[in-house]
Order: C-alpha cells, then structure tokens, then sequence
C-alpha cells in the first residue's frame, strides 16, 4: 500500500514578482516596438496586429503560471497530482508555487468529532440495548484518504459503526459475576477495546483515531422496565447478603468477648437462643420493640 509523500514546491514569494514583472514587461516591450515601426515606416497594421497577438499571447502565458500560486493555511493539506499522477502532499502553511497544470485538493488535518447516531444492538446475552460513541478523529495519511477509498468522511462514519456493533456483541450490558467485563462497569476497558477496533478499520483510510468513548448505553424500552426489576432485585439481594455477613461477624464477636470477659456462662442452648435474637435484630427492616422476660430460657 503506498503512502504519503511530500511534494516539491517553489516559494510563491520568489515566484510572485517574476510573473508581475514579466506581466508588465511584456506590455511594455510591445509599446516600445509599435512606436518604433512608426517612426519609421509609419503606422503599419500588420505589424500591430502580430504585435497585439503575441502581446496576448504572453499575457496569457503569464497569467497560466501565476495559477500554479497557492495559500496553504495551518492544519491544512493539498494533495498534488498531475495528469493523474500523485506529486506529493504540501503540509507546511505558507504560500507556494508549483507546476500550474497540476490539480490540488484541499485535505483538512483539523481533529474533528464524530457522534454516531444512537443503534439498537443485541448485547452478549441477546438482550436489546442502545448505544452510541463520539470518536474523535483526524487524518494522518492524505494519500490513503484521497485514493485508497471513495470518501473517508463517509468511510469514517460507517465503519465506527460497524466496530461499535461488533462490541456490543463481544461484552453483555451488565456483568452478573464478580470481575466479568461488562459495558456497564467496564467502561475504561471497553473504550480502549473500541478505540483499537475503531483504529484498525480506519487505518486503510489513512486516519488517526484520538479517543473512542461510548456516549450512551442503556437498555431498549421494551425491556427496560423488566432490566430495572432485575437490577433491583439484585441491589436487595446483595445488600441482604452484606447485612447478613455483618451481622454473623458482630455474634462471633458479641460471643466471644462475653467468654474472654466472664460476665455470664452460656451453654449451647442459650447461646443459640441469644445468636437467634442478636440475627432478627440486626437483619431485621423495622426497628426492634423490646421485650422484658420475666421468665427463665426453660420455665
């Protein structure tokens, strides 16, 4: 595949005053020559008029070159090709001269954002999910974003397309295992995934990708409300497990400071009839009515 090169220029500040003197010259020199014919022979009209035509003729000369001038502003490129051959790519901004016969065309090596257009995928797990990104992204090579394909903006936005389905196919929206990769609680891992996808079908084009990063995620309407069921469900279940988890360690703890202490001695079954009411008081929702026994664990 080839690649970029830098063309061969002239300085237009160099260039410039030649053609304007040679603009003006030629005017003059065909003045200078039609008054001399007169004073000798008088006024002839051919000579004028092969005066007149070449006068023309070398205005019109002049006027070809001074085509071959250009400006080149910053973060700005023109790609050069004469009679369909690539000359080379002008990078610097400055003003320049080259061969007048040879086409430019302005590439721009502006960095530039793409915001995809929200997508309705299927995620891992087949469910529905929306998602879109903003790639930010810029030309690298101008040879492989003029003739290696047919528009590179329109190559750009389909093909960050494409490489945002294919992810989504490659991770489930939400991860339901401890260290499971998911869209939703991996973003960083994920960016960087489609930042690489993103970069490697687009480097045919030419272009640089600066940053990948998913601008919207979230479940399709239509299973949405049964999703956020889901989540809650799971919220409330790990909750409960992390309560429950707590509370074990505070008995453990509560036990076995009163044996290390020697304030009271429990056998087995007062020992779980206390761990039962320590349990309904710490997992329980509501807060605990108190209760004076008056009784005995056994009477």
């Amino acid at each position: 595949m080839a690649a970029e090169t830098e063309a061969r220029t002239r300085s237009g500040w160099v260039m410039l005053p030649w053609l304007i003197g040679a603009f003006i010259g030629i005017g003059a020199v065909f003045g200078l020559l039609v008054r001399q014919e007169q004073d000798a022979h008088g006024s002839q009209a051919a000579v004028i008029g092969w005066g007149i035509a070449l006068t023309v003729l070398g205005e019109i000369v002049v006027l070809v070159l001074a085509r071959g001038l250009f400006a080149l502003n910053p973060n700005a490129s023109a790609v050069i090709t004469l009679f369909g051959d690539y000359q080379g790519t002008v990078r610097r901004p400055g003003f320049y001269w080259m061969n007048p016969f040879c086409v430019r065309r302005g590439i721009s090596l502006r960095v530039r954002n793409l915001n995809t257009p929200t997508l309705k995928v299927n995620d891992l797990k087949g469910n529905p999910i929306e998602i879109a990104a903003v790639v930010v992204w810029r030309v690298g090579d101008t040879f492989r974003a003029v003739f290696e394909v047919d528009d590179y903006q329109n190559f750009v936005t389909i093909q960050s397309e494409a490489a945002l389905r294919h992810l989504c196919s490659a991770y489930p929206y939400d991860s339901t295992a401890e260290h499971e990769t998911s869209l939703r609680g991996s973003m960083d891992e994920v960016s960087k995934r489609l930042r690489s996808e993103v970069e490697e079908r687009l480097s045919r084009a030419g272009v640089v990708v600066e940053e990948a990063r998913l601008s919207h995620l979230a479940y399709a309407p239509e299973i949405a409300g049964a999703m956020l069921r889901r989540q809650q469900a799971e919220a409330i279940v790990s909750a409960r497990f992390r309560i429950v988890e707590g509370a074990v360690g505070m008995v453990e703890a509560a036990l076995e400071h009163l044996e290390k202490s020697k304030t009271v001695t429990l056998d087995p079954e007062r020992k779980a009839a206390m761990v039962s009411n320590l349990m309904v008081v710490l997992c329980g929702d509501h807060s605990v009515q108190p209760v004076i026994n008056t009784g005995t664990l056994y009477t």
